[in-house]
């Protein structure tokens, strides 16, 4: 199974106020259709490592590859348009535009890489919704829907470019345990039909326990 995200050897420092590092050697990869959790304390290095494979933050060492290609020392726009197309995100907290619809916030990301007209992304848009059984509230303010369908359609959102890998930070933190549970069965889905790997930052142990791997942090290093 050929990998889609490898970490080598990422080591990270905060200089201020002094010197940290908070990573420590990282390496791993995450193979095609795998569902991985990342555990560990707070201030364990999970978000911190999650920001760095996300592309978002290049200030490391050691080399990062998605889908085979390296991405460490890439300029900035390049970056920005790599992740765009390749990684879809969910966060504790659903970042939708609450005066947006529903729709035209799950088209966002496809408006800004630009490869496909207007009316192909609507269309992918409302299959995402359809998929994740949410099309009924595609013409919706995203103010006037609840919390269990704010995060459904954040990851609707985070699907419309098809990603390769979808990366989780703390996903289900902020919801109730049925919210959960339909988060996780979603994800699962994901990666049985649609071949989707999957990285997740959690606390919920029993979330972690029903994915295929668990990588355990402390202190800024993978425990064995």
């Amino acid at each position: 199974m050929e990998h889609v995200l490898k970490a080598s050897n990422i080591n990270k420092h905060f200089y201020k106020p002094k010197d940290f590092h908070v990573l420590k050697d990282i390496s791993f990869a995450v193979r095609s259709s795998e569902f991985v959790s990342i555990m560990g304390k707070s201030g364990s290095g999970k978000s911190t490592l999650l920001y760095i494979l996300s592309t978002m933050d290049t200030d490391y060492t050691g080399e990062l590859y998605l889908n085979g290609n390296l991405v460490t020392g890439r300029h900035h726009q390049e970056l920005s348009r790599i992740r765009n197309k390749n990684i879809g995100f969910v966060f504790q907290f659903h970042y939708l535009l609450s005066e947006f619809t529903v729709l035209e916030n799950v088209m966002l990301p496809a408006k800004k890489l630009a490869e496909k007209s207007n009316a192909r992304i609507t269309k992918d848009g409302l299959e995402k919704l359809e998929m994740l059984n949410i099309a009924h509230l595609a013409g919706q303010r995203a103010s006037r829907i609840s919390g269990g369908e704010k995060q459904r359609v954040a990851i609707a959102r985070a699907l419309i470019n098809n990603p390769t890998i979808l990366m989780g930070d703390e996903p289900t933190g902020n919801l109730d345990s049925h919210n959960s549970e339909n988060v996780f069965k979603i994800f699962k889905r994901l990666k049985e039909e649609e071949g989707l790997s999957l990285l997740v930052v959690t606390h919920d142990e029993d979330f972690a326990n029903r994915t295929d791997r668990i990588i355990e942090m402390e202190d800024g290093r993978i425990l064995p």
